[in-house]
């Protein structure tokens, strides 16, 4: 995909929503209220249909700033995948910042006079061409940092544009947040080769030592907290245990890291966490900022935590197209699975109506997926089933649009109605990855 750096990028469908104050009641509590009404705003509209509920987004974003304590958040865009929520999160004081995940990505939110101002690239990038980009527009370069765990990624970028023939790009560098237990090994992502604080600063001193380069943070993203279910008795105290574990060792070599990088050089940043682990990462002190985005949208991921819980911001509703028994019906579509290892808590959640599950022989798949309970019994082809996915930002792969959706039961807005849609990424024409 080619990146020019005076691309605008289409605006969405609808105005960016104002966030700024939250609902003073959690409607989305009562099931048996909540999706009927949702179902009801948007009976006029064919499925497959994604919904944002505004309620539901604001009491979200909110409560993170709420768990971030005065920490600022950056929001990680791969969690979203809409601009028009990225932009109206941002416009509330305390979030500041993207953290995209390609860098083509990055220079389409960053391009243009509206662009955003600063994006971090989440992940190390060998996009010849967007690094192209990236080195002619001096905009670019100011407003977007790379990241790099090794040398060889500096080498990469030189053998695209020389040193002499770019301005100085922003780079931020990644430490390995993962655990190792003595029983179970290796803990968390497999993500950056850098885990020790001598190793880090190494790397630090070549990124001030090559011309071409500006070493402006560090990020270290502890998976295993921010991503690991911990509810519960059980399997659920033993996550807790390792999780605070963990925090504690992480915390530890982080903060000496993060200083030994500081006697290099001054970072004007250093970045954890995520969704998961705002409180944990918010304790250590060498953090300057936490990442969050999927818990704008409150996915059935989140279900599985103990120690906060999102509101169901965005869901989606499959029609249904057949009733091969009375028990059962199937839906056009479904097989929106989450990534991850495969397994069946991957799959989209049936929130409405209750009492339906998938088959276990065919599960749910990219063209129909069966659903028996005894729910079925009063369906009929043309009815909608609502599910969550288990992810967030994945979502936004599988429709144009997210259909905001204002007001509902027990709210002072009145009746739930839909008030315009936001373009996702695919409906503003963009796969980024």
């Amino acid at each position: 995909m080619s990146i020019h750096p005076g691309d605008s990028p289409a605006r969405p469908l609808a105005a960016v929503p104002d966030l700024a104050t939250p609902p003073g009641q959690e409607p989305w509590r009562e099931p048996q209220r909540w999706w009927p009404a949702l179902d009801a705003a948007t009976a006029s509209l064919d499925p497959p249909l994604g919904v944002l509920s505004l309620e539901a987004l604001r009491w979200n974003a909110h409560d993170l700033l709420r768990r971030a304590a005065g920490l600022p958040i950056r929001l990680a865009s791969k969690s979203v995948r809409v601009r028009g929520v990225i932009e109206a999160v941002l416009a509330l004081p305390g979030w500041a910042g993207v953290l995209a995940y390609t860098l083509p990505e990055a220079l389409w939110l960053a391009a243009g006079e509206a662009g955003q101002r600063d994006v971090v690239v989440g992940y190390p990038t060998v996009d010849r061409a967007a690094l192209a980009a990236l080195a002619g527009s001096p905009e670019l370069a100011a407003r977007v940092t790379l990241m790099v765990d090794d040398v060889a990624q500096l080498d990469l970028v030189d053998s695209v544009v020389p040193p002499s023939r770019r301005p100085a790009l922003r780079v931020c560098l990644e430490l390995d947040a993962s655990y190792r237990h003595r029983l179970l090994g290796h803990v968390g992502t497999l993500r950056s080769p850098v885990r020790e604080a001598a190793d880090l600063q190494t790397l630090a001193r070549t990124v001030v030592a090559r011309p071409g380069f500006t070493l402006v943070g560090v990020m270290a993203y502890e998976g295993q907290i921010a991503g690991l279910g911990n509810a519960g008795s059980g399997r659920g105290h033993v996550v807790r245990a390792l999780q605070r574990a963990s925090a504690l060792e992480l915390a530890e070599r982080r903060g000496a890291a993060v200083s030994a990088v500081r006697r290099v050089a001054d970072l004007e940043f250093v970045n954890g966490g995520g969704t998961g682990s705002v409180e944990s990462t918010h304790a250590d002190p060498s953090v300057t900022e936490v990442a969050a985005g999927s818990g704008l949208f409150g996915p059935h991921l989140f279900d599985t935590y103990a120690h906060f819980s999102p509101a169901p911001a965005a869901a989606f509703a499959l029609g249904v197209v057949r009733k091969p028994a009375p028990d059962v019906v199937t839906l056009l579509g479904g097989g929106w699975v989450a990534s991850g290892p495969p397994t069946a808590d991957r799959l989209p959640q049936v929130v409405w109506p209750q009492g339906l599950a998938t088959v276990g022989r065919e599960g749910a798949g990219e063209v129909q997926t069966p659903l028996r309970g005894e729910a079925a019994r009063s369906m009929a082809v043309g009815d909608r089933v609502w599910l969550r996915h288990t992810k967030a930002g994945e979502l936004s792969e599988h429709v144009d649009r997210l259909v905001l959706v204002e007001g509902g039961p027990g709210l002072d807005t009145g009746e739930a109605r839909t008030v315009g849609a936001l373009d996702t990424y695919r409906g503003e024409g963009k796969a980024f990855l």
